[in-house]
């Protein structure tokens, strides 16, 4: 009995099998079809994407089961990005499967850097198989190719108007106005500076003019946090210490850094937090940063009382609030 292992003989490749669409130039007509109808799909969700995005408030809402009220525009932008980014990928996989060529193909091992003329070689067989793959001759799927790939990238350019036009108009305009009641949030009751309390941090919002309707955004900029401390406890200039009433300050509740709302409180520091990045603003000297990556201190609303004690601004906010940006400058915060 010999002792020597047999080594495995080469079995080769197996006999290859056509698809119908090698061999039925219907069924390549209709692959074709398929193919091109799922790149259509696409661009159909790109559209969607887009026209949820420029035409569906933000503000509307929608009850649907399971996901119960759910905003409309964001629920539109997931469908639309999902069908733009899933058919097209959907379609170049029907396409490598029923119409490009499965043929099968040996490579022996060999050095990792192949000589040069291989290399050459490999250049002219991705340009012949790249004929092969039916892109030149098939005009329907080049076509809706072109359609899917071209609106697809419109999506993220449509979204980028977020980060534009450049954001000074908007963040330096707000609901604040001078006489303007605080409200309470989220039940809207105006403020007597006696209900404030040494200690207590509340967030308000401005009250809005009749027939104005308070939004998403509005609400976003107009975020205001009210704290009481003890008016011994404060290291202010003159000015700032006027924006005052009886130790009740108010500071945007919008970090300067990332735009996050400042929402940690540290009674015994006085010491405001925000969560996202750690920066750290003491109350006590106007919020001046005193750790982490916000560059400003966050904007200072001056604040007085009504004829009933209720709690109102003296003015609008003097800096833009909200996160810094290129067209700041000394003169706007």
């Amino acid at each position: 009995m010999s002792n020597q292992i047999e080594r495995f003989q080469d079995p080769g490749l197996p006999e290859h099998v056509h698809r119908n669409a090698d061999v039925d130039p219907r069924a390549a007509k209709r692959a074709e079809q398929q193919v091109a109808i799922l790149f259509l799909l696409s661009a159909a969700g790109t559209v969607l994407t887009i026209a949820s995005y420029i035409y569906v408030k933000s503000s509307t809402f929608v009850y649907l089961p399971v996901l119960g009220r759910t905003d409309l525009q964001q629920l539109l932008l997931g469908i639309g990005l999902t069908a733009a980014t899933l058919f097209i990928g959907l379609g170049a996989i029907q396409w490598a499967k029923k119409l490009m060529p499965d043929e099968e193909v040996i490579a022996e091992r060999h050095e990792f850097r192949s000589e040069e003329v291989d290399r050459e070689e490999l250049v002219s067989t991705f340009k012949e198989r790249a004929d092969a793959s039916g892109i030149g001759r098939r005009s329907l799927i080049k076509r809706t190719l072109g359609l899917a790939l071209g609106l697809v990238g419109l999506s993220p350019l449509v979204l980028l108007r977020d980060t534009g036009p450049m954001p000074g108009e908007y963040l330096n305009k707000t609901d604040w106005a001078a006489g303007t009641r605080l409200l309470r949030d989220p039940d809207g009751q105006p403020i007597l500076a006696s209900d404030i309390e040494v200690g207590a941090v509340t967030q308000v919002l401005p009250e809005l003019p009749a027939g104005v309707e308070r939004t998403l955004e509005n609400t976003g900029k107009d975020a205001v946090l009210l704290l009481r401390l003890r008016p011994e406890d404060f290291n202010l200039d003159p000015e700032r210490l006027s924006w005052t009433h009886e130790g009740i300050i108010a500071f945007s509740k919008i970090c300067t850094h990332m735009g996050c709302a400042v929402a940690l409180y540290e009674q015994q520091t006085h010491h405001l937090l925000c969560p996202c990045h750690q920066s750290t603003f003491d109350v006590t000297r106007a919020a001046k940063v005193i750790f982490g990556p916000a560059a400003r201190p966050l904007p200072q609303l001056a604040i007085t009382v009504d004829a009933d004690g209720h709690l109102i601004a003296k003015q609008p906010f003097t800096v833009p609030v909200g996160p810094s940006f290129w067209e700041r400058n000394s003169s706007n915060g």
